[in-house]
């Protein structure tokens, strides 16, 4: 069963970039084969992570291609398809490379905000169209807009192929009402690695991780303790990673994972604008924390 395959960690890989601002696709391998060999479940491409607002789409589509040829397999790999038009996402599910794809990842239409019944007729049309199932992804602190537990669950209900949601909403409470009354095997996944153990503890399923980039196997152990029930053990394993994974946003995402990889030399610093590089301090404070934890 699908569902099984995406529980635990996808990682939310990011988008290298050269020195002159192109994708790196050869920093954009060696992130790949580090995030797979450090053991994540599988991986979920052009996110908020990828910086995908500041790639064009046929940089998107490109990407897909070579992740997916990259990849061959060896993980379960879901993609990024949203916008804040819903023709804009038929597009990219109708020109993205998606024949090694598991799932696709939605995200709620940004910046327009619309009501509840429009992200409801939103996921309809993109359920509708989508060769892939679909896992919906609330991210309101970006996207202007909360899709709440109620929405989630009347979408949840009427499309069998809408399979899970990413909820970054921040508030525990509309995850556990969707937890509370889920269809069977629909996914709960977290948005935000720091409430992942809470979420799991609750009865959901995995993260959609940006930490796993930086510290793959050390951030497994985490979940992996949490997947068989062991939460102490796995309180304690994320105590001793919580310094280095709140670095990770200190000066947003993904400018603080991009200046830890940085850091430990997988890739260079480039952001595309508006993001900018990490600052000095905060590579300085990842150096120390890395070193200081054996985080490399």
């Amino acid at each position: 069963m699908l569902q099984h395959k995406l529980a635990g960690v996808g990682a939310a890989m990011i988008t290298p970039f050269t020195p002159d601002g192109r994708v790196d696709y050869q920093a954009l391998a060696r992130m790949l084969d580090y995030v797979i060999e450090g053991g994540v479940d599988y991986i979920v491409a052009l996110g908020t992570t990828a910086e995908t607002p500041t790639l064009y789409m046929p940089e998107r589509a490109v990407i897909a291609m070579y992740i997916t040829d990259h990849i061959r397999g060896r993980v379960p790999l879901v993609m990024g398809c949203g916008g804040n038009s819903t023709s804009e996402v038929l597009d990219q599910l109708r020109e993205f490379d998606l024949r090694g794809a598991d799932a696709i990842l939605s995200v709620t239409p940004y910046y327009n905000k619309p009501s509840q019944e429009g992200l409801y007729q939103h996921f309809r049309t993109v359920s509708e169209h989508s060769p892939l199932p679909v896992i919906l992804y609330n991210i309101p602190g970006r996207s202007g807009v909360n899709m709440t537990a109620e929405t989630t669950l009347r979408i949840a209900r009427d499309f069998p192929n809408v399979i899970g949601i990413k909820e970054a909403s921040g508030n525990i409470e509309q995850m556990q009402q969707i937890l509370d009354n889920r269809p069977e095997g629909f996914l709960v996944l977290s948005g935000d690695d720091g409430m992942t153990l809470d979420l799991m503890r609750r009865g959901g399923d995995g993260v959609i991780s940006v930490a796993a980039n930086a510290f793959p196997q050390r951030f497994m152990e985490c979940i992996n303790l949490a997947k068989r029930g062991a939460f102490d053990e796995a309180d304690r394993a994320f105590g001793r990673l919580r310094e280095a994974v709140d670095a990770l946003f200190a000066e947003g995402n993904p400018v603080g994972v991009k200046c830890a990889l940085a850091s430990m030399g997988l890739i260079g610093p480039t952001m595309r604008l508006p993001l900018v590089e990490g600052s000095e301090a905060l590579r300085s404070r990842f150096e120390k924390l890395i070193a200081e934890y054996d985080l490399r």
